[in-house]
């Protein structure tokens, strides 16, 4: 009986032998917070595990029991909207950190004690922000109108280049059994070869060759989730969305067998493609990432409700991406005839182009941009240029409303509106607001699913047609009624 006590009391102190007593005192004096939380990043937010109250001279303390994974971390306020500082822990969990004035971790007056890698990490962080302070005083330099000084300052740009790369690979290689180090190499950029000749091309395949991505700890950093967010927002922000997928897969795929690294990416990425009203194709992005992986059985963290809801949503936003068949409206124009016969197709238009646009008289942006497009609109057909139709649908119920705007402002394009009308038009074209723009080429394909700014209406079909040219035989369809 004595021996199972004991047995048991040797396994209720087998986490206290495992705890470590951690003491960690910042003095902060541009610290305004009467509590401070130390924790990690998790992509854009924060994972607080301790906190600390304001002391005399802003000195905040965190001490216990605890065994903190070496790693970076972070002290924030209750906000939590950004680090407030950020350290490193690794090896010593008894150390203190003095800045002099200024609350930023490129402060070149902060007093570390107790922690040499937290040392090694400022003294590099110290010499890279001098550099960034040489480079904009050089880059002035290089401004000047006499050849000898710009000459000089491009010599000294080169110069001062080479030697903090130099300075990074040294400082990276001799330090690498410290984390943050360890980090700074697995997050350096690609170095791109002189030879290579699409450098942009060579960039983004090799973006991410450095990241191991079976160390699953990158998660509680700040470095996965700045190369993530810049190379899918930065990098990738102005792509096509042939090109977005491809360089998505290019990445997903390396994770796709590794549930919580791939949950990382997805629970991010995926609202923001699918919440843009502005980006081209990234509409069509967040339907192929839903069928390619949700759909696919890859995402096993998602219920099956929100499987279900993602392949309704993404079957709906097909009908209306990019390269799909436009549905052809029939409606009534301002006499609002309830026959069929003389309601006005959206298809049926001699020019190459129509644009959809759905606007109501009392949206704002509407009252605007409707007129805007009217001058363009306008301007065209006067110069017997005429390069699309406008079929503008009336999204507002009151009838007489509508039809005084028009007849006010002289819209004299084709105006449809009110209900009698074959299909609903707010589910074939996903119009779920005002004002929408849909652009429809000769074949009444969608080719724009954006609102354009009047202004850069005839510069995107330029665009266009410089790499859609029309066949010599090809006729736009007839105009009926």
């Amino acid at each position: 009986m004595k021996k199972i006590v004991l047995i048991a009391i040797l396994f209720s102190l087998v986490p206290l032998l495992h705890a470590q007593k951690y003491e960690m005192t910042f003095q902060l004096p541009a610290a305004s917070d009467s509590i401070l939380y130390l924790g990690q990043h998790y992509r854009d937010r924060f994972t607080p595990l301790d906190s600390a109250v304001r002391g005399p001279d802003n000195t905040y303390r965190f001490a216990g029991k605890r065994k903190f994974e070496t790693g970076m971390y972070a002290l924030f306020n209750k906000e939590a909207k950004k680090a407030l500082f950020e350290f490193t822990i690794d090896g010593s969990q008894r150390f203190s950190v003095r800045t002099d004035s200024a609350f930023s971790v490129l402060n070149p007056k902060t007093d570390i004690s107790g922690s040499h890698a937290m040392q090694q990490m400022y003294t590099y962080i110290n010499r890279i922000n001098q550099a960034k302070k040489q480079a904009k005083e050089i880059e002035q330099r290089k401004k000047s109108s006499e050849p000898k000084a710009k000459a000089q300052a491009n010599e000294d740009m080169e110069l001062l280049s080479k030697e903090i790369i130099e300075y990074e690979n040294s400082t990276i290689r001799a330090n690498q059994k410290y984390r943050f180090f360890h980090l700074l190499g697995m997050f350096k950029d690609p170095e791109v070869p002189e030879s290579v000749e699409d450098k942009a091309v060579y960039f983004r395949t090799h973006y991410w060759d450095g990241v191991d991505f079976s160390d699953h700890s990158l998660v509680r950093t700040p470095d996965l989730f700045n190369k993530m967010n810049y190379y899918f927002f930065g990098i990738l922000y102005r792509a096509d969305f042939d090109t977005i997928c491809r360089y998505a897969d290019m990445v997903l795929h390396k994770i796709e067998n590794d549930t919580l690294m791939l949950r990382y990416f997805m629970d991010y990425i995926m609202p923001r493609y699918y919440r843009s009203t502005k980006n081209i194709g990234w509409d069509a992005t967040w339907c192929y990432l839903v069928r390619n992986y949700y759909l696919k059985g890859k995402c096993s963290w998602a219920p099956q409700s929100e499987i279900t809801n993602k392949r309704q949503t993404c079957e709906f936003l097909e009908k209306s991406l990019i390269g799909a068949r436009g549905a052809e409206l029939f409606m009534a124009d301002t006499n609002q005839s309830t026959n069929p016969q003389d309601w006005i197709s959206s298809h049926r238009f001699p020019t190459r182009y129509v644009i959809l646009w759905f606007w109501d008289p009392d949206c704002h942006h509407c009252q605007q941009q409707t007129p805007e497009l009217k001058h363009l609109y306008d301007s065209l057909c006067a110069a017997g240029n005429k390069r699309f139709e406008v079929y503008a649908v009336g999204y507002d119920a009151d009838i007489e409303k509508w039809k005084r705007y028009v007849r006010q402002y002289q819209l004299d394009w084709v105006n449809v509106g009110g209900t009698n009308v074959n299909i609903d038009y707010q589910e074939a074209y996903n119009v779920h607001g005002t004002p929408t723009m849909i652009i429809l080429n000769e074949e009444r394909r969608i080719i724009m699913n954006k609102v354009l700014p009047t202004k850069s209406i005839l510069t995107f079909l330029d665009h266009y047609e410089s790499l859609h040219p029309l066949p010599q035989h090809h006729q736009p369809a007839p105009p009926k009624r």
